[in-house]
C-alpha cells in the first residue's frame, strides 16, 4: 500500500540529526573547470547546475512486514506541455508544477518530507560537506580486453603474429569444455549507472544555482545527475561519532548544520550569492620543518 503525503509548510522547522536522511537533488553536469582555494592551490571542480528542481510527490509505502518506505519525488528541467504525455500532465498539474524532463525519487527518513511544489536550491548542500553523485557513464562502444579490463596483452615483439592486443586463451580443458560465465572478454564499455562517492562541495552559487564539487563526475556535459549526501563520509560517520559521543565530529570540519528538511529558494534571500568552503589543508607553498 502506498499513499502520498504533503506535510504542512507552517509546521515548526525540524532540525537535522545524524539519523536523518535528506532528499537529494537533480542537476545537470555543465563541465569541468578549476578554482583556487584560499592558499592559492588549484582545485579541479565539476560544475553542476539546478534547473527548477521541484518536489512533485511525497511517497509513503507500507511493506508486507509493516515497515514503512518514505521517499521524496523530484522533477527537474521544465519541458513544453505539448511534448508531455497526458498521464504526466495530470501528475504535474496535481503538484502545481510545470512539466519536467526528468522525475526521480530519493529515499528519506519519515522526518524529511518536503511540501509538494517546493523549489529546491543549491544551498541544500553546504560547502565543506561530502556528496555522492550518480549518473550514466560515457558510452564507449564495443571495446577489446585491454581497454575494457586493463589486460596486459600479448608480446609486442617476438613470437606473436598480429595478435598483440588479443585476449589470449579463454577456454578450459576438455573438462569442463566451456567458457565460464562472467569471463572477462571484449564487449560494450561504459553507458552504465555509476556512483562516485565522497566528493567534497567546495563552492555554492545561490544566484545561478551552481554546485562546485571537487573531482570528476560521470557522464557527458549537460546530462542529468543525481546528488545526495555521502553515505560513508556523512551519514555513516555521523551515526558512528554520535554513538561514541564525539559530537564535534558529527559533521565535517567547517560545517555547523545542514538545511533540513531541504534547502529552498526562500533560504537564499538571507544568504550571500556565493559561499565557498575554506581549505581543509595547510598551504602547499610553505616549506615544512
Amino acid at each position: 500500500m502506498a499513499r502520498a503525503t504533503n506535510p504542512s509548510s507552517s509546521a515548526t522547522p525540524a532540525k537535522w540529526t545524524p539519523s536523518s536522511i535528506r532528499t537529494g537533488l537533480i542537476a545537470r553536469k555543465r563541465g569541468m573547470t578549476a578554482i583556487w582555494d584560499n592558499h592559492g592551490a588549484r582545485v579541479p571542480v565539476t560544475v553542476l547546475q539546478l534547473e527548477n528542481c521541484q518536489v512533485t510527490k511525497n511517497i509513503v509505502h507500507v511493506r508486507p512486514d509493516r515497515t514503512e518506505y518514505h521517499a521524496v519525488q523530484l522533477g527537474a528541467s521544465d519541458r513544453p506541455k505539448r511534448t508531455t504525455t497526458h498521464q504526466m500532465r495530470g501528475h504535474f498539474r496535481k503538484a502545481h508544477v510545470k512539466p519536467k524532463y526528468i522525475v526521480k525519487e530519493f529515499p528519506i527518513t519519515s522526518d524529511a518530507h518536503v511540501p509538494v511544489g517546493t523549489t529546491l536550491s543549491a544551498i541544500h548542500f553546504v560547502p565543506g560537506q561530502f556528496v555522492d553523485v550518480i549518473a550514466n557513464s560515457i558510452g564507449k562502444g564495443f571495446q577489446g580486453t585491454m581497454k575494457r579490463w586493463n589486460f596486459k596483452g600479448l608480446r609486442a615483439s617476438h613470437g606473436v603474429s598480429v595478435s598483440h592486443r588479443s585476449a589470449g586463451a579463454t577456454g578450459q580443458h576438455q573438462d569442463p569444455g566451456r567458457v565460464w560465465p562472467g569471463k572477462k572478454m571484449a564487449g560494450r564499455l561504459g553507458g552504465e549507472r555509476i556512483t562516485v562517492q565522497n566528493l567534497p562541495v567546495v563552492r555554492v552559487d545561490t544566484a545561478l544555482d551552481l554546485i562546485f564539487v571537487k573531482g570528476a563526475v560521470p557522464g557527458v556535459d549537460d546530462a542529468h545527475v543525481l546528488i545526495r549526501d555521502a553515505k560513508k563520509k556523512m551519514l555513516c560517520l555521523a551515526n558512528a561519532n554520535q554513538a561514541k559521543g564525539l559530537y564535534e565530529d558529527v559533521l565535517p570540519k567547517g560545517v555547523d548544520d545542514l538545511p533540513f528538511p531541504a534547502g529552498t529558494k526562500e533560504m537564499v534571500q538571507s544568504l550571500p550569492p556565493v559561499i565557498e568552503a575554506p581549505s581543509k589543508r595547510s598551504s602547499p607553498f610553505i616549506p615544512r620543518e
